[in-house]
């Protein structure tokens, strides 16, 4: 291939996602045969100790500490948003209107109505754009959605998922701040829908289809927090709990449930569809591996059957090593980094795009909606 063209990325944000994320683009040219090559070329956080840290370990060239100041340089090329999801919007539009690519961290946006004007000022600027939902490019569930979509699974009766950990469980963890943000309803919007949930309506709607309804329930165990930013106990306003139930557009049904007070999981996400003809499931503990149940099999020899999926002609596994030898967690985000260089190449768009991320935001609203109301909401 010819020599590579650079995509100078502006990355906002220094914190996990951030490292998810350059080092997806630090790795992805070694793996991957693409046109296109992320250059590290500056990193932005508040604190500039911090930031220079985190440039010098990772190799961008320089630093910012007003987020403003990277969108106006000309030599930034892609924006990367790996901020508190309260400041997604603001970032967002104001990259679309300097006509800078976006990606940006999940969920999309606070509500529905700010992801509604995200994607309005982002399609009128037509920029590339997409959201970080990385476990549709775990190879077992890619190839998950292979096998759906070729029919083998046949009609689908059940889909039904969870995200489970235990991390909030000590009323005396604080809310708020740079590493608590999440507890803060201000930063986050909601608690495990937004954070945990979202993960699962996503990959939910990329394999099975659009939600038409839901019914759900939340709960906050921890009713009072201290702050950390101004030292004074206040009310939680987030989830630590959600479950729901809900139908979908091709007449199946779903349960969903995420928690932050399942002692002794720290990130359990399994999901298992039941179809006519087969099941599939899969758990993230054991992402490489995608568990199948085909009635056509031979009675006598019937059962669930373990897919390692390592081979070369499963998705993505032919850019990494010898079947037999797996890979992990970091290996999803280097996925959807050559999705996105691959697809501005052929000028199509990476799902999921903005406006597809804001469907899986007007089921989290459904959600919260319905559990408040206590009844069955519409998305």
């Amino acid at each position: 291939m010819s020599e590579k063209k650079n995509l100078n990325i502006g990355l906002i944000g220094y914190g996990f996602m951030g490292r998810t994320h350059s080092n997806a683009y630090c790795k992805v040219n070694n793996f991957f045969d693409l046109e296109y090559r992320p250059k590290l070329k500056a990193v932005c956080g508040r604190n500039e100790e911090n930031a220079k840290a985190f440039a010098n370990n990772w190799g961008y060239e320089s630093i910012e500490t007003d987020w403003k100041a990277l969108i106006a340089r000309d030599d930034i090329d892609a924006v990367d948003i790996c901020t508190p999801n309260n400041t997604h919007s603001e970032i967002a539009i104001a990259a679309a209107k300097a006509g800078k690519m976006i990606l940006c961290e999940k969920p999309l946006s606070m509500n529905a109505p700010e992801g509604e004007e995200m994607v309005k000022v982002i399609e009128e600027a037509g920029v590339a754009n997409t959201v970080w939902y990385n476990y549709r490019r775990v190879p077992a569930v890619s190839l998950a959605k292979q096998l759906i979509d070729e029919g083998r699974l046949g009609k689908i009766f059940h889909y039904r998922a969870n995200f489970l950990q235990d991390w909030t469980i000590s009323s005396d963890l604080p809310q708020g701040g740079e590493a608590l943000w999440r507890l803060d309803v201000n930063a986050a919007g909601s608690g495990v829908t937004g954070d945990l949930l979202a993960h699962c309506i996503d990959t939910a709607l990329w394999l099975n289809g659009g939600i038409t309804d839901v019914s759900a329930m939340t709960e906050t165990f921890v009713k009072e927090r201290m702050h950390s930013l101004t030292g004074k106990v206040e009310k939680v306003g987030i989830d630590d709990a959600c479950s729901f139930m809900c139908h979908f557009g091709n007449g199946s049904l779903g349960l969903f449930e995420s928690t932050r007070y399942a002692r002794g999981h720290k990130a359990l996400y399994t999901l298992e569809i039941n179809g006519e003809n087969a099941s599939i499931r899969w758990d993230l503990h054991d992402l490489h591996r995608l568990e199948y149940f085909d009635h056509g099999d031979d009675p006598l020899v019937r059962g669930w059957r373990s897919v390692h999926v390592t081979d070369g002609d499963m998705p993505y596994m032919d850019k990494w090593w010898v079947p037999g030898l797996q890979i992990g967690y970091e290996h999803t985000f280097v996925h959807h980094v050559a999705d996105f260089l691959d697809n501005l190449a052929k000028g199509t768009p990476t799902s999921p795009t903005f406006r597809e991320a804001l469907e899986t935001q007007k089921v989290c609203d459904a959600v919260l909606n319905s559990a408040s109301s206590r009844q069955w909401v519409n998305v």
